[in-house]
């Protein structure tokens, strides 16, 4: 039985290593390895259609689970335009299909070979790897201060991130089995934390001792066509979806990055808060180095169980104007992966990685035109 250690920012230890990982980017001692800039790809809308009504007969699969072999994990970015089009499901039912064109003038996208690693000892137990490297993410201060403030709750029973003051990323199978809708998407909203000394307490009631939710309705969902009826070795690479909400929220957001190899992100580690099923009510935190990564997936042994799924995978990106390394989001945490490279099965977790051509989509989901759509 692998040991389970919920462990809570009240311990010292805990503290003191969280403290370590927040530190201001500014302070990383280790020197930035530039690359060669890439010019960034623009969709332009070509057409609108509009779709039947949805019916949300699908439902929600939290714990995905996703095979691949050499095919899959070898395969150039994906530049089919048909992929790159997209669903929006309003809140009243009803959704369209936007068709688009990509600026060919733009785009320099050199493929790059991935890596291979050694195979590695089949795992005893799914999702959670030796010890349980989590962190239950406790106390008012952390609950409310960057980055844990930008992860919020979905509906369906996963996680999101907020990624502009009126948008969040979660993943799309949290609300698209791939063939429909969830259930749960009918009257989708998002969670957010509020700590309990902001609670209140009326007299005579007990202190509450866990974080109540605030829901926020949702008003425009989109999801890529290359997550809907696509094969599963491609619809895995668009397992990622853009939520809209009614109104704008007052905290904190993350900004998105084109995801760089694992060389470019500091201390080759990414990062992610979510809502995971054994930890009700809480929102835990991990962090973990990249041990392999192809065009689309980002590869590692970050612990996580259901409902992590549409976290938002961050590593710290050196910043050229900023001239330090800044926190954003580089992925979506999706779920588990069985990889098989010759003859070996590899299991590991996996993220979506956001390459130019995902970063430019989502850029367009959040500003509604390509001149916004510059990189950070």
């Amino acid at each position: 039985m692998v040991p389970n250690r919920a462990l809570g920012l009240a311990h010292p230890c805990c503290v003191g290593l969280l403290f370590l990982l927040l530190l201001p980017s500014s302070v990383s001692v280790r020197e930035p390895r530039h690359q060669s800039p890439a010019h960034l790809p623009s969709l332009i809308p070509h057409a609108t259609l509009p779709l039947s009504r949805s019916r949300f007969s699908a439902k929600a699969q939290l714990d995905l689970t996703t095979h691949c072999n050499e095919s899959c994990y070898h395969k150039e970015e994906d530049m089919d335009k048909e992929h790159l089009a997209f669903e929006t499901l309003y809140a009243d039912g009803s959704r369209t299909l936007t068709t688009v064109d990509l600026d060919e003038n733009e785009i320099e996208l050199p493929f790059r070979q991935p890596k291979v690693t050694a195979p590695r000892h089949k795992r005893l137990k799914r999702q959670i790897y030796g010890s349980d490297g989590r962190f239950n993410i406790r106390g008012d201060h952390f609950l409310l201060d960057y980055p844990f403030s930008t992860a919020v709750r979905i509906s369906t029973g996963c996680t999101g991130v907020l990624v502009s003051q009126q948008h969040v990323l979660t993943a799309a199978h949290c609300v698209h089995d791939g063939k429909d809708y969830v259930k749960g998407a009918r009257k989708l909203r998002v969670g957010f934390l509020i700590p309990p000394s902001i609670n209140g307490t009326r007299l005579g009631q007990a202190p509450v001792k866990k974080p109540l939710v605030r829901w926020v309705r949702v008003k425009r969902t989109r999801v890529p066509k290359g997550w809907i009826q696509g094969p599963q070795e491609v619809s895995m690479d668009f397992d990622y979806a853009l939520l809209e909400l009614r109104w704008p929220h007052r905290r904190p957001f993350m900004r998105l990055a084109v995801a760089p190899t694992s060389d470019n992100l500091a201390g080759k580690r990414i990062h992610f808060s979510g809502f995971d099923s054994d930890r009700p009510g809480e929102l835990v935190y991990r962090f973990c180095p990249v041990e392999d990564e192809s065009n689309d997936l980002i590869y590692q042994h970050c612990d996580a169980r259901p409902g992590a799924s549409g976290s938002g995978v961050y590593g710290r990106v050196w910043d050229d104007a900023l001239e330090r390394w800044e926190r954003k989001v580089i992925g979506i945490f999706s779920g588990h992966q069985w990889l098989e490279i010759n003859g070996e099965n590899r299991d590991y977790n996996v993220a979506v990685r956001f390459t130019p051509l995902k970063f430019a989509q989502i850029c367009y989901w959040v500003h509604g035109n390509k001149v916004d759509c510059n990189q950070d």
